[in-house]
């Protein structure tokens, strides 16, 4: 920390205790580490300050307090993603809102749930399932993951394929932008008039400012939910069984594919009782009314078995569904059985180009001599590769990231993006070249600069380089023609 970043933040800290009670501020160097990283462990910076807000008014006075000293600000949730979203800054202040956690509205005749940034993500659902509702994005975290998070991410899970993301399911936010004032962006309306500020500051992951409450979409509960599971010999086969089912019209809730080693992990960590010698499994979830979803479960099964399924179950209770579910929910940690180290990858590529991109994946592997297990949503083409490795042994963890970035690159050239949910954050800043041309990224960076010219708001993410408004992006001139063209790009 410079001598004139020190002075700032002695006299941000000193406007911070005259306005907020001292239980919100730690100081503390030890209790500041506790807030080093996020779900993505492996990026690791001591906050400057923490602050553990009670309210929205005391999140804009903590704001209003880093934009009048010029000191940058993180804001973080449950501290879930996989990232680097919430990777703090070492200069700034990590503003916390775990502690806005009150569910105020659930008005089921409206479909809508009013939550502060900080709730569960399950316990939206869980308030609003004896009024026969419940909130549709459910990443796989959303027993621990909340709201803000989930916004700020714009998070999916297994069942966006049928129900959408976040973005589809937040009606209105109440903001904190990067100067500190309290807006409210969106409305319930059906089609609100003006700029969609809300889309884009859903997804934005908190370059644009601070979420304090939200206005959700809640979705009627299904009539009949149907889970079943199906063994294969290889993921091509079940890859090909995915693409079948969804050219037939059929649209199932949830498609899970895990490939031969995330079973094995899975096997270890909760005997989930997968068909033996599998090379992959589906997991698939039907829901929809009784009549529906009994026709869909007979042709998910007829397809299943003409592209080689090996075993077929369908579950016919809830206990059964959770049966079914435990392996593919336990994967990502039960990988751990296996490996001692792995990096958690997220990419997307259209549906069809999965058997070619887990074949590449596979010959990448293979040649590498780095282990790479597979856990993803078939249905909508996103990739979750884990890239095993034991950090212990030399050049391990090197070979894996590198491994890590080849996937990415297959999913770039194979006309996908290198993030289907978990975010850009820290981790993935520097492949945004690989994606996008500079004329792309400086015109992300209009849009940034329009809520934050400062660039206080989660500095060091999504971008591969700090610009500045006022250096860059460049300004665009009607006669600069490369630069218009390249803004058309996207």
């Amino acid at each position: 920390m410079t001598q004139q970043t020190s002075q700032a933040m002695d006299d941000l800290l000193t406007d911070l205790r005259a306005a907020l009670p001292p239980h919100t501020l730690v100081t503390d160097p030890t209790e500041r580490d506790t807030y080093a990283c996020d779900g993505l462990a492996a990026y690791r910076v001591r906050p400057g300050l923490v602050v553990l807000v009670d309210t929205a008014e005391q999140v804009a006075a903590t704001v209003r307090a880093c934009a009048r000293h010029h000191v940058p600000f993180v804001a973080r949730g449950s501290g879930t993603g996989l990232s680097g979203g919430a990777l703090p800054h070492a200069d700034g202040v990590l503003v916390v809102t775990s502690r806005l956690r009150t569910l105020h509205e659930v008005r089921p005749q409206d479909q809508r749930a009013v939550a502060d940034p900080g709730v569960i993500n399950l316990q939206v659902s869980k308030a609003a399932n004896p009024h026969g509702y419940y909130f549709a994005p459910d990443p796989s975290s959303q027993q621990i993951c909340s709201i803000g998070g989930n916004v700020a991410e714009n998070s999916g899970g297994a069942h966006c394929l049928k129900y959408g993301f976040t973005a589809g399911h937040v009606l209105s936010l109440e903001v904190v932008t990067p100067d500190g004032e309290q807006v409210t962006l969106g409305t319930e309306a059906p089609d609100a008039p003006g700029y969609d500020l809300l889309g884009a500051f859903v997804g934005s992951e908190g370059t644009l400012g601070i979420a304090t409450r939200a206005t959700l979409r809640l979705t009627r509960m299904p009539e009949d939910v149907r889970t079943c599971l199906a063994g294969f010999a290889s993921t091509d086969e079940a890859g090909s069984a995915t693409s079948a089912i969804i050219a037939a019209g059929v649209v199932p809730a949830a498609i899970e594919i895990m490939d031969a080693l995330a079973i094995e992990a899975a096997e270890k960590a909760v005997s989930c009782g997968y068909p033996e010698g599998a090379g992959a499994v589906l997991v698939i979830e039907l829901d929809g009314p009784e009549v529906e979803v009994a026709h869909e479960l007979e042709r998910v099964r007829q397809l299943c078995d003409e592209h080689g399924c090996s075993e077929f179950r369908a579950a016919t209770d809830a206990a059964e569904r959770a049966e079914i579910w435990k392996g593919r929910k336990s994967a990502f940690a039960a990988v751990g059985r296996i490996s001692p180290d792995y990096i958690v990858q997220d990419g997307v590529v259209p549906r069809t180009s999965l058997p070619d991109v887990l074949r590449e994946m596979g010959r990448i592997s293979r040649e590498r001599g780095v282990r790479v297990a597979n856990v993803f949503h078939a249905g909508d083409g996103n990739l979750h590769p884990l890239v095993l490795f034991d950090a212990s042994q030399n050049g391990a963890t090197e070979r894996a990231e590198e491994v890590s970035g080849m996937i990415l690159d297959l999913c770039i050239e194979h006309g996908g993006s290198i993030t289907g949910e978990h975010g850009v954050g820290a981790d993935k800043a520097r492949y945004m070249p690989r994606m996008f041309s500079e004329e792309d990224l400086d015109t992300m960076q209009l849009v940034r600069c329009a809520f934050d010219p400062a660039h206080l708001a989660n500095p060091g993410k999504i971008y591969p380089t700090p610009r500045m408004c006022g250096e860059r992006p460049r300004v665009v001139h009607a006669a600069d023609e490369p630069v218009v063209a390249g803004a058309e790009v996207f």
